[in-house]
């Protein structure tokens, strides 16, 4: 089975992720997909395969005879969707031998422009694979976790030499939890790749610095008739706060290495509101700044009405993986030379992001992230390749080649 047509089936299986709930997977509907999955992987001739309390689907390919000392090598994916956009009732369409020209999706009046999206006209001549205009697709991450298992199935199937490969499915990814459970020791791996980044060849091992922040603003309400010299409007203080950051510093304006604070959410009235950002970059010191930075303009805010009550919280979500590589770079360069043997051009560049990978490198898993063939992820114009999907397969099973050949001593 090709790995878009696991794709196909995984999509309609309903994981979005919430923010809040207290509960690990923080969505019950994940564990319908772990347990089509951990059956699958039984199927297949998997060992050792479990669903953990917390949701997380694992399983052993143990080595071939003659690879028993490669370092043994595990491959992640996670089992959510992004609360940003529905991923209920996905419908994928697909759109075989794609001219380069604009993708009209059959619902909601949505078109996929080949204008705003450039990456589209190296596409020509495939077959793409979308949502139907309503949802997002979910191959962020369900491609990648198609591919994984394509990956065993290959290796199982053509009785390919590798040594011991670990696979790993985790819920809550999307919403920053999904390596909170997750036993490194346990799994057994020495190294590790997600699977969860873009285009195929894509390989990704500097992400963001990440924080989460919280405004809670208390204002005085009254009467607005009477309100002179009273009312202190909730709502307009936390205009005043967005305003004290730089207008440049948002995602709209920057790329690259370039950080940025996200205004995710402003809620409330005049009497209370609550902002909710995330704070990012790939340099720790600038990192720190954008944190202070807030602070201070809440601070400012503050003082100049005195009358308010605001509160701020920060929290650190991960940190940049490429501190954890330095000693394993190895990782990257097999990655690169995997990509070139299945044909494509290895594309190494930053993470405007961050993946369970950058968790699991501090956990003590080394853990690079790599291209799944996909794009415009988290909402309704996701799409995903079908030869893209092929690529990123021929990826993997090169890195399991690669890494079969060695030793862990060496």
């Amino acid at each position: 089975m090709r790995a878009y047509e696991r794709l196909l089936r995984y999509v309609k299986v309903y994981t979005q992720s919430a923010d809040g709930t207290g509960e690990t997977p923080s969505t019950p509907c994940q564990l319908e997909l772990a347990r089509q999955l951990e059956g699958e992987m039984k199927d297949l001739g998997l060992q050792e395969v479990q669903i953990s309390p917390f949701g997380i689907v694992s399983g052993v390919l143990p080595a071939t005879p003659g690879c028993e000392g490669a370092p043994p090598l595990g491959f992640i994916a996670h089992l959510d969707t992004a609360p940003a956009f529905s991923g209920k009732d996905v419908n994928p369409i697909l759109h075989p031998g794609y001219d380069g020209g604009d993708l009209v999706l059959p619902r909601d009046g949505r078109v996929i422009r080949a204008a705003d999206f450039p990456v589209l006209e190296r596409m020509k001549g495939r077959t793409l694979i979308t949502a139907d205009g309503s949802t997002l697709l979910g191959a962020d991450d369900k491609a990648g976790i198609a591919e994984i298992m394509t990956l065993c199935e290959t290796l199982i199937r053509e009785n390919l030499p590798h040594g011991r490969i670990c696979v790993a499915f985790t819920p809550d990814e999307e919403i920053g939890e999904g390596a909170d459970h997750f036993d490194v020791e346990g799994f057994g791996a020495r190294y590790a790749y997600t699977v969860d980044g873009d285009l195929e060849g894509g390989i990704e091992y500097e992400n963001f610095n990440a924080a989460g922040a919280r405004v809670d603003i208390t204002g005085v309400s009254v009467h607005p008739g009477s309100a002179k010299d009273a009312m202190e409007n909730a709502l307009l203080i936390a205009m005043e706060i967005n305003a004290q950051l730089p207008p440049e510093a948002i995602p709209a304006r920057t790329e690259g290495y370039e950080g940025f604070f996200h205004l995710e959410s402003l809620t409330g009235d005049p009497a209370f509101a609550q902002m909710a950002y995330i704070i990012r970059d790939h340099d720790q010191e600038k990192f720190q700044e954008k944190k202070a930075l807030l602070e201070r303009a809440v601070h400012a805010v503050q003082s100049a009405h005195p009358r308010a009550a605001l509160r701020l919280e920060v929290r650190d979500s991960y940190y940049n993986m490429a501190g954890q590589l330095k000693d394993c770079m190895h990782l990257v360069d097999n990655a690169r030379r995997a990509a070139e043997m299945a044909g494509l051009t290895p594309a190494v560049h930053p993470i405007r992001g961050g993946t369970d990978g950058a968790r699991l490198s501090y956990m003590g898993l080394p853990c690079p992230n790599l291209g799944t063939g996909g794009f415009n992820f988290h909402g309704p114009y996701e799409c995903v390749s079908v030869e893209g999907m092929d690529g990123a397969v021929a990826v993997l099973k090169n890195i399991v080649s690669l890494y079969a050949e060695q030793r862990i001593d060496s």
